[in-house]
């Protein structure tokens, strides 16, 4: 599922969880992936309000911590604690990101960094929030307008400072921007956060199958605009394909190196991880250097702006020298992901235009839970899907 973001009023974190959950998201769902982390003294409502004329949704963040300056650490451990896995790395990354270019400003390790108007615990609830409702929906794209500047001061720790603030500005850096004569900080940190950490792009509305559109509420008054953030989820379809065929070419790189000297289980690790660091795919080929040793390639495949990390990452879990580049182009059928529940275990089931496919990792818990073999839960799975509109 691709989801179109149109923030004309700006964008924070609350702005967006409050419009996934309009889009749908289920707000018992959210919070079970917040309480993973184990998190105390907090809540999360979403209450529906009217701003100038437009029914929207406002997700609100109460904690009893008052405190709003901690260890960027800190922040990043309570993340990486939520679940599923997905939902962790992305709220996680979002946080780092902020951390990593505060510890550039400040001359500080990220992790030893301290965020100050941004350390309080309704940061982590924020952005778990945000990606757990992202993973509920089925989003696997990002794509938004350009991003609204409005102009004003802030206070911070450090005094007046004008917003947008240094750390959003940073991690705005090859984002496309407008301005507008909006008295307001119209982009947040950890709205700003949140789109790199989903590896956002940015541009008009890809051509989709809409299934919904939602809005999320800010706390401003604006004088000449809704103070909403609207969001879009469908499905990316190709012009003529009637939403069955594949979507316009998408831009990825190939990165390769040979080894000759690495175990299976360490080929395995490196596939594992570049997947884990956001690799859209990764495989390993068997080949033949010279002199007939035999050897593996291993293969990520990755957008261009993931290059510098994943490339870092093949070199130093394979040990190798030095790794190609291949720009390629893709092609993928629009998808989407909905959950079923076999005696209390959920198991994700991926839908294509022609058929469904259970996720494996979750057959395979529930296969060991039940007590099973794995052939049935997969069955099962797909005869606990709903039917399909109009089949």
């Amino acid at each position: 599922m691709i989801l179109w973001l149109h923030p004309f009023a700006g964008i924070s974190g609350d702005m967006l969880l409050g419009a996934l959950i309009d889009l749908g998201a289920p707000v018992a769902d959210v919070t079970a992936s917040i309480e993973a982390t184990g998190l105390t003294g907090w809540r999360l409502e979403a209450r529906r309000v009217q701003k100038e004329g437009i029914a929207a949704t406002k997700a609100d963040v109460r904690v009893e911590d008052a405190a709003t300056s901690r260890r960027a650490g800190e922040l990043i451990e309570r993340a990486e604690l939520a679940r599923p896995e997905p939902v962790a790395r992305i709220a996680a990354e979002a946080i780092a990101s902020i951390a990593r270019v505060e510890a550039r400003l400040h001359g500080a390790e990220p992790e030893e960094v301290h965020l100050h108007e941004i350390g309080g615990l309704d940061t982590v609830v924020d952005t778990v929030g945000v990606a757990a409702a992202l993973h509920l929906l089925g989003v696997d794209e990002v794509v938004s307008a350009p991003l609204v500047l409005g102009r004003t001061t802030i206070g911070t720790a450090h005094g007046r400072l004008p917003a947008p603030a240094p750390a959003t500005l940073a991690l705005l850096r090859g984002v496309p921007v407008t301005g507008e004569e909006i008295e307001a900080e119209t982009v947040t940190p950890t709205g700003a956060a949140l789109l790199a950490a989903t590896a956002a792009e940015y541009g008009p509305p890809p051509p989709m199958l809409l299934h919904g559109t939602g809005y999320g509420a800010g706390d401003r008054t604006l004088p000449d605009r809704p103070n909403v953030l609207q969001a879009t989820l469908g499905e990316r379809i190709g012009a003529g394909h009637a939403g069955h065929g594949p979507t316009a070419e998408e831009r990825y790189v190939v990165l390769e190196t040979n080894v000759d000297d690495a175990t299976g289980e360490t080929l395995g690790h490196v596939v594992e991880r570049a997947l884990e660091a956001g690799a859209a795919d990764a495989w390993v080929a068997p080949i033949v250097m010279k002199k007939g040793r035999p050897a593996h390639t291993v293969h990520v495949l990755c957008r261009p702006e993931r290059v510098p990390e994943l490339e870092a990452l093949l070199l130093r879990e394979s040990g190798s020298l030095g790794a190609r580049r291949t720009p390629t182009g893709r092609v993928a059928l629009p998808r989407r992901t909905t959950t079923v529940v076999l005696d209390g275990c959920e198991i994700r089931v991926k839908h294509g235009p022609w058929r469904a496919k259970p996720e494996h990792d979750d057959a395979v818990r529930a296969a060991k839970a039940l007590g099973v073999p794995l052939r049935e839960v997969a069955e099962r799975a797909l005869r606990a899907l709903p039917p399909e509109p109009g089949r």
